[in-house]
């Protein structure tokens, strides 16, 4: 007897489609910044300044998403978000100021691919699975950096020879996927007659809130700023986002090109931090199934600051011995912090709003990213190098190691699953 595949795997596969498209179109502003030097002599700390405002706008969009996800439907939120990213990638083609840059990839790409950021994937795995949902979420969060490690290398030799066929090869990719969420994404396991993967026979699910989306978004983030444990993961957060997209995301490739390393080269190294990424994000989700998510993010945050005060002296021209162990090492424990902070934040409010005050926590990712996306490039302009930026994000991830520990002390980590 043939056993039925849980309708809970196709939601999951097509959110990974998703998640990896989404991440391309955003892998894309990190190899075109030396292109738009040349094509148009602006300098980097203009075109940064889209990066700083598509990274700040794909987070603080996040909880308003997840709000709209809830009160009208995960499809129409996503196809619409897909839609406007299509329109908007493709509209740079036109560009000839930097203002012009600021808009349609800081605004527009930034808006749209918020709309499906972290929290799409929170939403589904929560809504989906009881069993294996840490080992759900590392799975959604490794397709973002499986999508960067499919679209990086592509996008990275077509802005070579024409860095508008970058802009085109997003918006039909956007475009493609708009059939499969429409045909294949169901909104929830009640809408179709079932229960969530590994749900009890006495399962039910949570109450609808009828809240509307911004109220709904507004109320939670005034409720858990009051709370210790929210103001801690925010911070944390923050500088995961500072230390990854915002820092490494960003400006590792210009940073490589700086000591003569060669643009493609320098995003295939990127790009290998993506396939160790997608490793080291799952296995992160199994452990959070199993270990107190506390000492994994001591232990994520700590690493990854003794692995950045490292780059500054392992950056050559040519491809190094020091500097693949740095792209395997650091691809471990890129966003690793995933699947424990998303149990963590669920502590808060409650699993009721378990999503949007992730949603919360992920703008405080997304502020970390801008942060570092501009801050960076105006340190290098200042001091000629990007030493000092990655000097200063490794303090703050030593820092971020020491306050993990704090959240919910004395709480065991069975009372953290709720």
């Amino acid at each position: 007897m043939r056993t039925k595949i849980h309708p809970a795997w196709t939601a999951l596969v097509v959110t990974i489609l998703t998640l990896m498209a989404t991440a391309g179109f955003r892998s894309a502003p990190s190899v075109l910044i030396v292109p738009l030097e040349d094509a148009f002599q602006w300098s980097r700390s203009e075109i940064s300044m889209a990066i700083a405002i598509n990274v700040l706008l794909y987070g603080l969009i996040a909880p308003f998403a997840a709000a709209l996800m809830e009160r009208f439907t995960v499809r129409k939120v996503v196809m619409t978000a897909l839609t406007f990213v299509a329109l908007s990638a493709a509209s740079t083609i036109f560009i000839t100021q930097p203002w012009h840059l600021w808009v349609l990839w800081g605004i527009c790409v930034g808006v749209g691919t918020g709309s499906m950021a972290l929290v799409f994937a929170a939403t589904v795995a929560n809504r989906w699975f009881v069993k294996h949902k840490g080992l759900v979420v590392g799975a959604l969060t490794a397709a973002s950096a499986a999508g960067q490690l499919i679209f990086l290398p592509l996008l990275s030799r077509l802005a070579q020879d024409n860095w508008k066929s970058v802009s085109i090869t997003i918006a039909l990719a956007s475009l493609a996927v708009v059939p499969l969420v429409y045909i294949f994404l169901k909104e929830s396991p009640e809408s179709i007659g079932n229960k969530p993967y590994g749900a009890a026979d006495d399962w039910q699910p949570l109450p609808k809130n009828e809240m509307g989306a911004f109220p709904l978004a507004i109320d939670t983030i005034k409720q858990a700023m009051k709370e210790r444990n929210f103001r801690i993961l925010f911070f944390t957060f923050f500088v995961c986002g500072l230390s990854t997209n915002g820092l490494i995301g960003t400006h590792f490739i210009p940073a490589a090109h700086d000591h003569g390393m060669a643009e493609p080269v320098a995003a295939s190294l990127l790009a290998l931090v993506g396939i160790f990424d997608v490793i080291g994000t799952l296995c992160s989700g199994y452990l959070t199934d199993k270990y107190d998510p506390r000492k994994l993010l001591f232990f994520y945050y700590g690493l990854r600051g003794l692995s950045l005060f490292l780059l500054p002296s392992i950056l050559f021209s040519t491809v190094h011995a020091s500097t693949l162990v740095f792209v395997i090492f650091y691809g471990f424990d890129w966003v690793a912090t995933v699947p424990p902070t998303l149990v963590l934040s669920r502590i808060v409010l409650g699993p009721g709003r378990g999503t949007i005050v992730y949603g919360w926590v992920f703008v405080g990712h997304q502020i970390g990213a801008a942060t570092a996306a501009l801050g960076a490039a105006l340190l290098r302009v200042q001091f000629g190098d990007y030493a000092i930026a990655f000097y200063i994000s490794a303090a703050l991830c030593l820092v971020a190691a020491y306050l993990v520990l704090q959240i919910a002390k004395g709480v065991k980590t069975s009372e953290l699953r709720v």
